[in-house]
């Protein structure tokens, strides 16, 4: 059973910085995409950032327009973990942030929520300004 277990989430100050990780278990995803969406007060779940092997011999990282230069994605294959150091946040950053996960995911679709697979449970950020 594939579990996605995030951490790292609270209240921070408007220009603070926080650091979500993603634990995956169950299987690895070495080969394929682990990223992050959010979901803030009465919005959809939107694209955030991936990190996706590009099927040769490299990652490739993806952002979302509104957390580029502040956001960053980075992986730990070896714990098979993907982690997202947020700073000079915002409140409207505030959201629950949700890992997920691809076996094998297109360039075309990382944006796309539907075509991950595997989900975690969410982690609250709140940014107060």
């Amino acid at each position: 059973q594939v579990q996605l277990v995030e951490s790292g989430g609270g209240l921070v100050q408007a220009g603070g910085s926080l650091r979500l990780s993603c634990a995956a278990s169950g299987r690895t995803f070495s080969s394929g995409a682990m990223g992050w969406f959010r979901q803030g007060p009465g919005k959809e779940r939107e694209f955030v950032a991936v990190h996706r092997w590009d099927g040769n011999q490299y990652y490739v990282a993806y952002y979302a327009d509104s957390v580029k230069g502040r956001f960053t994605i980075s992986r730990d294959n070896a714990k098979n973990t993907v982690y997202l150091q947020m700073n000079s946040l915002k409140p409207e950053d505030t959201a629950v942030y949700y890992c997920a996960a691809s076996s094998t995911i297109a360039a075309a679709y990382v944006t796309r929520r539907e075509y991950y697979d595997y989900w975690g449970q969410g982690t609250q950020v709140t940014v107060s300004s």
